[in-house]
């Protein structure tokens, strides 16, 4: 993908837009600089400021450049990679030896390209033959992807392209501040709204993207599913179900009507503060045109009940036919860079590459045929992410962890850095020398995007191709290479490729006839077609709109799911009387273990903040940008006010990037979905004081 000896074309390490750039080296390649590539659909040039400034943490003044082992005096000190890898295999060999191999975990990122992810996933089941390894994606869309299954029978985040939004007739937003957490994006609710159609957006904030939007409802945190449900009984109430297509396309549709018929306007008003006439007019601007869509972000999705809160949005795309159509549906806006590629791949707990289930015969006999191992030694599901984070040094008793760093971004995370100091041994490769790394026994510095090359998934479900446009520093090594050198040592000598090319070529061979199936996936085709859509068996052309001819389920029906609303784990009480929801701000990125080594972008957003209402400042005595503490029933985190009217007078937001006192998920409930084993990120009750 070179476009010249001088330049590189590749794609931004951040979040799951995956915007194309071009990279020119300077200095006699030492560094490069970021120039726009508008030739590439998803951005066509655009690039926020986290992907202009992405080649800072290419410097070696922030970045690690050589493996730390901790001595015996408790300090990480410089070592060498013989040395380094030797304690890693050492230390998760001993482990097993003494617990058994379910005591060694395996920890992955949504941000790891597929080769990575999926090497890392055979690693865990073939060399250390552990059920224990999950992935901070889990954290992301499993709600979503657990909807998308029983809906439709495949979960990839959007089933049309990005270009089919400005085309659609309506958009219904739901907890997506897109103009902030993917900016380049917003150009498509802007162009909807140019072409005569418009933008519903429901959030508990007025974010810089409601602010684009045609009727913004704000509704109390944690009553999304309420909402969705008290739209679909209007719908039914003033006949505007798409009879035909519930009756051809579908089933389950008697048992989820009488669950939203459940759901008057008058309760839900009740339920989320927003007022029935506000109900009305969504519901008129979603209904009127011939074409609508849904796209839900992290908002409904990290919630307690966030696979039914998907659902329930999936049924209102289902009644009103607004579902396998051209410009029409439910989509996902994944988050981290390959959020949807890593969990295809085998370093989710009950995944095998492929999109396969771990449980599924057929499946495991399919995999363990490529991987040439007997199926039956292939260990059964794990625990899920928070799961397996909370059972750190009792039943988990060494863990490797690449591309993650939850002592920030894990809910409870006071407690999970708690469980990860009580390890017997950690290990954990990455870029820089994050919250996290800085409590492992061993640190493996690792190569970043713009020095190895690889194949990541976007939101759309577009494969992608990274290019190497620089030569990695002496002392750094890639994910690859790493797993590698321990399964060599840990007596696997073969199945554990250093070239990312030669890793993808397998991964292909494992995914073929899977649901996500890459086998007529190429670095050429990828090349050649600035991304291939999956599904795309050998000889497809790739599955750019999903769902037009059928669904993916057996008989080709999508699946109404009953639903009903319930509350929030933790709801407000006298002690704790507010709500809390946290997100993402413009100038930082998930836990900012990279962002918040880069000047300019801590320039913009340099630490943590509580944003409330000015009647609520009113009442406790806060004063703009005077230290607030904010406590749950997990923890306290304190910083400065931000008072606004852009806010629910009943609950505060704080952004999770920071560690240290400030940081919010100190205070954030573990209580999981019982699907998807989501952590409710999204709310929890608080109160807040002058500190």
């Amino acid at each position: 993908m070179r476009t010249s000896d001088s330049a590189t074309d590749t794609h931004c390490p951040y979040c799951a837009l995956q915007c194309g750039m071009r990279l020119r080296p300077e200095r006699g390649g030492a560094t490069v600089t970021v120039e726009e590539r508008a030739d590439f659909p998803v951005n066509r040039g655009a690039l926020c400021g986290k992907g202009r400034t992405a080649p800072a943490v290419l410097s070696s003044r922030v970045r690690l450049t050589e493996p730390l082992v901790r001595t015996h005096a408790g300090r990480l000190e410089p070592a060498t990679w013989e040395e380094a890898l030797d304690a890693v295999a050492e230390g998760l060999a001993r482990t097993g030896r003494s617990y058994g191999p379910d005591a060694v975990g395996v920890f992955g990122g949504g941000g790891l390209t597929n080769e990575k992810a999926y090497a890392l996933g055979k690693f865990a089941r073939v060399a250390l033959r552990t059920s224990q390894i999950d992935y901070n994606g889990r954290f992301c869309m499993s709600s979503a992807a657990a909807a998308h299954q029983r809906a439709f029978g495949l979960d990839r985040g959007l089933p049309f392209p990005l270009e089919d939004i400005p085309r659609t007739g309506c958009v219904i937003l739901v907890g997506s501040n897109l103009a902030e957490t993917m900016p380049p994006a917003l150009r498509y609710l802007t162009e909807l709204r140019a072409n005569g159609g418009t933008l519903v957006v429901i959030d508990p904030r007025r974010t810089r993207t409601a602010e684009q939007a045609d009727l913004h409802l704000a509704p109390r945190p944690g009553t999304d599913l309420a909402l969705a449900l008290g739209l679909l009984h209007l719908i039914v109430a003033e006949g505007r179900t798409d009879e035909e297509f519930i009756a051809a396309r579908t089933t389950g549709w008697e048992q989820a009507r009488a669950a939203a018929m459940a759901h008057w306007p008058e309760l839900v008003e009740r339920i989320t503060g927003v007022p029935v006439p506000r109900l009305r007019e969504a519901a008129d601007l979603f209904c009127v045109p011939e074409s609508a869509m849904v796209l839900t972000a992290r908002g409904p999705e990290q919630q307690s009940k966030g696979t039914d809160t998907v659902g329930a949005w999936i049924n209102l795309c289902l009644a009103t036919g607004r579902a396998g159509r051209p410009l029409s549906g439910y989509g996902c806006l994944t988050g981290q860079g390959n959020g949807q590629g890593g969990r295809e791949h085998g370093q989710k707990a009950d995944q095998l590459p492929g999109y396969r289930k771990l449980t599924d015969p057929a499946a495991r006999a399919h995999v363990g045929e490529v991987w040439g191992v007997d199926p039956d030694s292939l260990p059964g599901p794990g625990r899920s992410a928070y799961e397996l984070l909370d059972a750190l040094g009792t039943d988990v008793k060494a863990l490797l962890l690449m591309g993650s760093n939850p002592v920030v971004s894990a809910p409870r995370a006071s407690h999970i850095e708690d469980r990860i100091r009580s390890l017997d041994f950690l290990a954990v490769a990455d870029v820089v020398l994050s919250e996290t790394a800085a409590l492992a026994d061993v640190v493996l510095p690792v190569t970043q995007w713009a020095e190895e090359s690889g194949t990541t998934t976007n939101l759309e479900g577009r494969v992608l191709l990274r290019r190497r446009a620089l030569t990695p520093p002496p002392g750094v090594r890639s994910d690859l290479d790493v797993l590698h050198g321990l399964a060599t040592r840990l007596g696997v000598e073969k199945g554990f490729p250093t070239e990312p090319e030669e890793v993808f070529e397998e991964l292909r061979r494992a995914s073929a006839g899977g649901p996500a199936d890459y086998s007529g996936i190429t670095y050429a085709r990828i090349e050649a077609e600035q991304g291939v859509f999956w599904p795309c068996p050998e000889g497809s052309a790739g599955t750019e709109r999903l769902f037009l001819d059928r669904f993916a389920t057996d008989d080709g029906r999508a699946r109404f799911v009953p639903v009903s609303h319930r509350d929030a784990a933790e709801v407000p009480d006298a002690d704790y009387p507010l709500l809390l929801t946290t997100g993402r701000v413009v100038a930082q990125y998930q836990s900012g273990a990279q962002t918040r080594r880069v000047d300019e972008l801590n320039a913009a957003a340099p630490g943590p903040f509580v944003e409330l209402h000015p009647r609520l400042a009113a009442r406790i005595g806060a004063v703009d940008g005077s230290p607030l503490a904010v406590t749950s029933r997990r923890g306290r985190a304190v910083a400065p006010a931000r008072i606004t009217d852009t806010i629910r007078a009943d609950t505060v937001f704080m952004p999770f990037h920071w560690p240290g006192e400030g940081r919010a998920n100190s205070l954030t409930n573990p209580a999981l979905d019982p699907v998807s084993r989501m952590p409710e990120f999204k709310v929890c009750a608080v109160r807040v004081e002058p500190a």
